[in-house]
């Protein structure tokens, strides 16, 4: 009969030992070099992280010829909460927040850039004749003329900006990938949304432009070039912080100083355009002589 000490439980020792707790945290220093402060969050900024699940997911998509409609079509595939939202991001920009990682890297499109850009055309038109109508209201000697040629000077200046500069921006970017390897760069589509979407808040801009009175008119540009140029500034700058100092400081500095020339060209041209002086009517007299008038 086995006895008390028998039925006692006897640890084996060729028995392998599990361990539940917590795996041991890698060191993030093993992935080649150690990272800068704050280095994380530009990478974040920049969509490194899902750059891989982006290719791979770009790569699943089929693309159709570029002479077929299907082509251009998948430039208009968006629905009007994306388009919606974008829009409330050009206007509402957020402290540290990258405009194309989180609005335009999903699905880039030219619908709404392509019809932002018709829009401030016509408004900035009609709002310059309308401004120059209240200017001179009142004036015996003016008669209102309609100045069509402003919406062709408009659309010229508009789309001429919303397509070239983003065309030499995405070559300069290119250029300096080449040069500078660990530069992140935007796709030519994605440029073209940041500037398209940026010029939404030109928009209202333009309709409070009708207020007689210059403060108030460069005010509202100066309000409206901040925000639509710290838009261009937060998405940008990520893209060419690791390249030479003077160098990028230079790229912003002109991508703000060209968004800059575009808000007060159009104020100066279409609003704030210099008073002419008009001829003073010829009234004939009963005598057969004329009389000229002069406008005070």
């Amino acid at each position: 009969m086995a006895t008390v000490d028998d039925l006692k439980f006897q640890a084996n020792p060729d028995a392998t030992t599990i361990s539940i707790d917590e795996p041991a945290e890698i060191p993030k220093n093993q992935h080649g070099r150690l990272q800068e402060p704050g280095r994380e969050e530009d990478d974040e900024l920049l969509g490194t992280d899902d750059s891989d699940k982006t290719e791979l997911l770009a790569g699943q998509k089929k693309s159709a010829p570029f002479w077929t409609f299907e082509y251009y079509q998948t430039f208009f595939d968006v629905d009007t909460y994306q388009v919606l939202d974008r829009i409330k991001g050009s206007v509402f920009p957020v402290p540290g927040k990258n405009f194309v990682r989180l609005y335009i890297r999903s699905n880039p499109d030219l619908y709404g850039p392509f019809w932002i850009c018709a829009t401030l055309v016509f408004t900035i038109a009609v709002s310059g004749n309308l401004s120059n109508f209240f200017i001179h209201l009142g004036k015996p000697t003016y008669h209102y003329v309609p100045e069509f040629r402003k919406v062709s000077i408009a659309a010229t200046t508009i789309y001429a900006y919303a397509w070239l500069v983003p065309l030499a921006l995405w070559g300069f970017l290119m250029w300096r990938n080449s040069k500078v390897m660990n530069i992140v760069s935007y796709s030519f589509l994605e440029i073209v949304c940041v500037y398209g979407y940026s010029l939404f808040i030109y928009i209202p801009t333009a309709i409070l432009w009708i207020i007689p009175q210059k403060v108030v008119r460069w005010v509202l540009m100066m309000f409206s070039l901040c925000l639509s140029g710290s838009v261009l500034v937060m998405t940008f700058w990520p893209a060419v912080r690791d390249d030479n100092r003077r160098i990028a400081l230079a790229t912003v500095g002109t991508i703000v100083l060209l968004h800059a020339l575009l808000a007060v060209g159009c104020l100066a041209y279409f609003f704030d355009a210099p008073e002419l002086d008009f001829p003073a009517p010829i009234i004939p007299a009963h005598n057969g002589t004329t009389v000229i008038t002069k406008s005070q």
